[in-house]
């Protein structure tokens, strides 16, 4: 099993792009099967990242068809326009 983390830094003044990022990422949980569990979060503290992904899937393999799937990458095109920067690791568990 694979355990996907992404954290982002978004730009300021994007708020209303931030939340059609996040709920697009959301939806996508039941609709790409490779994408077995995920969890979307914003932060709430003070910290360097506004928001996070935690998500499962079965193989590295099975992560890269999730992020080559269309429906993923309309998503990531959006977080790409407004993110200021953004940090990932993959890990078996």
């Amino acid at each position: 099993m694979i355990r996907h983390i992404v954290m982002w830094k978004f730009h300021p003044g994007t708020e209303a792009e931030q939340k059609q990022f996040l709920d697009g990422l959301r939806s996508l949980q039941g609709v790409i099967p490779q994408l077995l569990k995920s969890e979307v979060a914003v932060n709430v503290g003070e910290g360097n990242y506004d928001a996070v992904l935690v998500s499962e899937f079965e193989s590295l393999e099975a992560l890269d068809t999730y992020k080559n799937d269309p429906r993923h990458k309309a998503v990531s095109a959006l977080c790409k326009s407004i993110r200021e920067d953004r940090v990932a690791v993959d890990y078996e568990f």
